[in-house]
This record gives structure tokens, sequence and C-alpha cells, in this order.
């Protein structure tokens, strides 16, 4: 949700900050701009990608070593020219950058304009820059207790960076429910929203906490302090990977490239944390509290999107396996209907940023009537993972298409590691079930390299579907959150409208919109009911609606039946998932391709998002 960037040292700062922005693209695309300072304040915006930025900017005026730069997804104000970051304080003294909303922005305006501010445009960005600059006038006080104190006047969310005409030796940045990371080099610092557009030039990185800010000198001197006015010891972490997992290498696209890296993405995720030969699983966050989470009366699963959708899958395997009440909850409804929590439940929350701002805030809910927390997400030193009790990251790598898919992957392989554990806890699994399921478990890297290879024909089938209106997918157990996720990848990147429904519960609505234009996709790997599934497709058959099923190989029965056939390698059918949507990403992908969308970043969505 925006990308911010920032920098300071001796290189030119413009040649930073538009690669920078690049690689934060992914975060939102309505909007770009810079800001650089050479005695004047050069700033640079335009509605569109960064390479729209690129055509209006003035390279005579680029020389800079301190700048800042934003890519936006709009929350206040339509994308435009005049509503890009950065945003320029009333006297012109004061650029500032900023992802997140500022709630009572209104109030703060009005106040403002009495004061004989003008405003020039539609953001809340532009109402927090100039209460900067009136606490700055007002109190005499230098700058960054001007941000402290007019943050403190805020309600909202945000990560901001400030940058100051009067003194082009500093930079000022703090962060509430958005997330900031600060690269420290050689005598120059870079700021990021995440560690993306640093990696290439330094490793060592602080990630800022919540209600924290931070004072950048040219000096090489900084300073992090919280909203209170106390002094914080930075510390100082190293980058995990390299800058070739953040570039295409050799895919047209980011999707394409995530889909194919999801075996090695799962090999990564199970890596030190189970041995099928043995048959253990170590889990250090589950270790740690195994007593509490085996004796827990209930979990509770908080996520959104695709998160969600392996949350649910978890639902499945935790009561399968370990026979403990699950409850699968939106953390955008949760957070607002009162639930009944206590200290008995142990809630797990799922975030590939972990910084998903509903999740965040249905955490805090939690942890105030002392539940347990159990953290599940993919980047280090995110906010997820640094107010969980506990928990455990999935290693699946940088994921920069905004589509997830070796996200789900990798969630949905730990929260197998986390079931099988509780069960092993609880003991109701027998150890030769246990190792059996672990034995598969590590073979299903390489079954889903064999179904990559399915890839050709997937293609085919896109060719014939690409112009349908609506797709239904269907399937049962195992297979139903698999349904919902494939319906969710094809209308997040091709703009058709796609539903995902417990094939059951078809003939009760669903049924009713079926006919010869209608493409119905089954996952029919399930051996608990089959019959079943026939049963359904022979009901979608008989209303002349389009079958693509999704079979394990060697199946005959559906194969006289459907239209298309996908077969996939056979497996558990706990694990299931894992194969089943692969095809779905795929065809999802090829469709979206062949209807002219950009699958890497489509239309109105963020890849993480940060703001209610």
């Amino acid at each position: 949700m925006c990308g911010i960037v920032g920098y300071i040292g001796s290189k030119q700062a413009y040649p930073v900050i538009i690669k920078g922005l690049k690689r934060l693209e992914y975060r939102g695309y309505d909007s770009a701009g810079i800001a650089l300072l050479n005695g004047d304040m050069n700033v640079f915006k335009k509605a569109g990608k960064v390479s729209d930025l690129e055509t209006v900017v003035d390279e005579a005026r680029t020389h800079a070593t301190i700048g800042i730069g934003h890519t936006r997804w709009a929350t206040h104000g339509e994308p435009n020219d005049r509503n890009a970051h950065p945003h320029i304080s009333h006297s012109g003294s004061l650029a500032i950058i900023h992802n997140g909303i500022i709630e009572n922005y209104a109030a703060i305006k009005e106040l403002l304009i009495s004061r004989g501010y003008i405003f020039h445009s539609d953001t809340d960005t532009e109402v927090l820059v100039n209460l900067i600059e009136e606490v700055q006038k007002k109190e005499n006080t230098s700058l960054d207790n001007a941000v402290r104190i007019a943050l403190n006047q805020v309600v909202g969310a945000y990560a901001i960076v400030v940058l100051n005409k009067s003194n082009p030796n500093q930079l000022i940045a703090a962060r509430k429910g958005s997330p900031l990371v600060i690269g420290i080099g050689e005598d120059e610092f870079f700021i990021a929203s995440d560690a993306s557009p640093i990696i290439e030039y330094t490793k060592n990185v602080v990630y800022l906490d919540e209600q924290e800010y931070a004072v950048i000198n040219r000096d090489g001197n900084y300073q992090i302090r919280t909203l209170g006015n106390v002094e914080k010891s930075p510390e100082i972490k190293k980058l995990e990977f390299t800058i070739e997992t953040i570039e295409k290498g050799g895919f047209e696209h980011f999707m394409l490239k995530e889909i194919y890296e999801q075996p090695k993405a799962i090999e990564d995720s199970l890596r030190g944390r189970m041995n099928a030969a043995q048959g253990w699983i170590k889990l250090g966050g589950i270790n740690e509290y195994i007593n509490r989470i085996a004796n827990a009366e209930r979990f509770i699963v908080t996520a959104c999107g695709t998160s969600w959708h392996s949350g649910l899958i978890g639902e499945y395997m935790i009561e399968d396996l370990a026979r403990i009440p699950v409850e699968v909850e939106y953390a955008s409804e949760f957070r607002y209907r009162n639930p009944i929590i206590t200290e008995h439940d142990v809630v797990i929350a799922i975030s590939q940023s972990g910084e998903t701002a509903d999740t965040l805030a249905a955490i805090n809910l939690a942890k105030e009537r002392q539940a347990l927390i159990y953290g599940i997400c993919n980047v280090i030193g995110s906010s997820i993972a640094r107010v969980s009790h506990a928990g455990s990251y999935t290693h699946a790598g940088p994921e920069i298409g905004v589509a997830s898919t070796k996200a789900f992957s990798t969630q949905v392989s730990l929260i197998t590691l986390i079931a099988l554990r509780m069960a092993e806890a609880k003991g109701t699994i027998s150890t030769s079930k246990m190792r059996e399921i672990l034995y598969e478990l590590e073979n299903i890297p390489r079954k889903i390299e064999e179904t990559l290879q399915l890839d050709a024909q997937i293609k085919e089938i896109a060719a014939i579907y690409k112009n349908a209106t609506n797709f239904l997918y269907l399937g049962r157990g195992y297979n139903f959150p698999v349904a919902l996720e494939g319906a969710l990848k094809l209308k997040e990147i091709s703009y058709i409208h796609a539903e995902g429904y417990p094939a059951a519960e078809m003939k009760h609505g669903p049924i009713a919109l079926i006919d010869e234009n209608m493409p119905v996709v089954f996952l029919a790997t399930n051996k608990s009911a089959y019959e079943k599934i026939v049963s359904n497709v022979q009901e979608v058959k008989a209303r002349k609606g389009k079958i693509i099923a999704v079979v394990t190989k060697g199946d005959t029965q559906i194969r006289e039946l459907a239209d298309h056939i996908i077969e996939v390698p056979e497996t558990e059918e706990i694990l299931s998932p894992l194969i089943t949507i692969v095809p779905l990403q795929l065809l999802a992908y090829h469709i979206a391709i062949m209807r002219g969308c950009n699958v890497d970043q489509p239309r109105n969505l963020a890849k993480s998002v940060t703001v209610e």
C-alpha cells in the first residue's frame, strides 16, 4: 500500500530513488513522484506508473545527494498529478511522502485553513505536512520535535519521510501501522517501505517499530526515539535475501516466476523443521508454548484474502488431526464484532507481509483479552512478527507479484507442520500416520514440479475460455478453500467474475447460473468424496456447462464427463491443496495474459494492505 524511498549520502539520489520506486511499484502504481534538494526543492509528480514519472523529470534538476520518492495506491483523492506525492507545505520548505491514512485530517484541515493555509490537493497527506509546519512555527522548535508533536495529534496509520529545504543534511522518518526500514551504508542511509530498494546497497538494516521516529543525518549519525520522546537503541539486522530474488530471472512476469518457485519455496519453508525418517517436527514458536497450545480450548485463525484461504485449510487440518475446535475469521470483521476471546484461546494470525492493518488490529484486540498470539508471516522484522507471542516465518522469499502464489503454498506447508505438531502433543495421531504424512510432504515439491509441466496444456484451455464473463470453481473438503483461492486468482488478475463454492452447495443457488457459456472448474482429487463429486459433475453436464476438471492421474470416470482434464500427481488428501492450486494459478495467469491484463500489477490492488 504505497511505496516509500528516501536517500541521503554521497551518491546521486535520483538514480537510487527511481530504481527503488520501480522495485516498490507492486505496492501501488496510481501515481509517482520525487522531491530532490539541491538548494531548491525540485519536485516531479505524475499520475500513472514510475515510467510515466520518468517522462516528466527534468534531468538538469536532478543533481542532488538527498531526496525522497513515492509510488501511490490512492486512498484520499483520486489518482492524478496533483494528488501524487510528495506534498509540499504551505511555505514550500517541507516535503513529505506518506503511506497510510490520517483519519482526523478533515478537522485539522479546517483549523489550518482558518490560519491561512492553502491546499492544492485532496489528500490527507498535504494536511499532515502543513500540520508539521504549523507546529514548528508555533512552537519555534526543531523539525524532528515538530514531527513528533504533530504525530501525537493525528489519528490513523502512517509511514512518512520528511525533507526540509532549510536542512539538506537530514531526513526525518516515522511509522505507525505501516512498515518502514532504514538501510545503513557507508556514510549513507536508505529509507524504504521494505528492503527491496535497499538490498543492492547494504544488508544492514534497522526496522522502525510502532510509534517510533528516526532523525537521520548526513554525517552518519542517526537517532531513534518513540513518540513519547524516549530514545531507543537501534537493533541492526542482516537482510537474508539477495538482489537476484527480486529480479524476474528470465520469466516474463514476477507472478509466473513465483508460481515456478513454489517447489523451492516449500523446501525452504520445511528445511530444518521436520524429518520424515526420524519422525520429528521442530517449530520453535510451538515448542516454547506447547503446553498452552496443546491445552487450548479453541483456535481462532484470523487473516485476509489469500491468507484467509490458507487459514481455512488450517481449520480442516487442525480439527482433523489435533481434534481442537477452530474458527477462521476475516480480520476485517473479527476486529469490529466484539468477539468472545479468552486466555484459553490461541489466535493464529496469517499475513504474507506481516503488515496487514486489519490483521494487526485483530491481534491487538486478542492480546488485550489475554489470548496467545501465534504469527505466520513471510517478512522478517514485520509488525506481526514483532507483536506476536510466538510464530514462524514461511521463508518464501520476496513475493513481488500482487496476486499471492508461493505465499499461499508456504503458508499451507507451515500450517501442516503446526497441525501435525499439535496432534503429536495431544496424542491424536499415530507415529506411523505422522511419518506417512511427513514423507509425502517431503515429496510435494517434486510433485509440484511435475504439475508445472502441464503448463502448455493449461495454456490451451485458457485460450478457449479467455473471453468468458463468469467462472465457477467447485471443491469439497480440503479442496473447497482451493476453489475459493482459484476464483480469487482469476478475479484479481483477469477481471473475470468468478465464484468459489462447496460443490455440494451448487444446488442451493449457483446451479441457476449454469449454461453452455459457463466454465465450471472442478477440483476432483478427493478420495473421501469422489462419488459425490462425480454426481456434481453430472449435474453440470446435464445443464450444458463447460467442465474443467482437476483430477488425480489415472482417473477414468470424470474423464468421460469433463470437457477438459488436468491430471495431477496423487498425494495424501490433507496435502492436496498444495498440488491442486498450481493448475488454477496457471489458468488464471494465462487467461489474464491473453486478455492483455497486467498480471503483476492488477488494477486497483496493492500487495500489502496497510490501511483499513
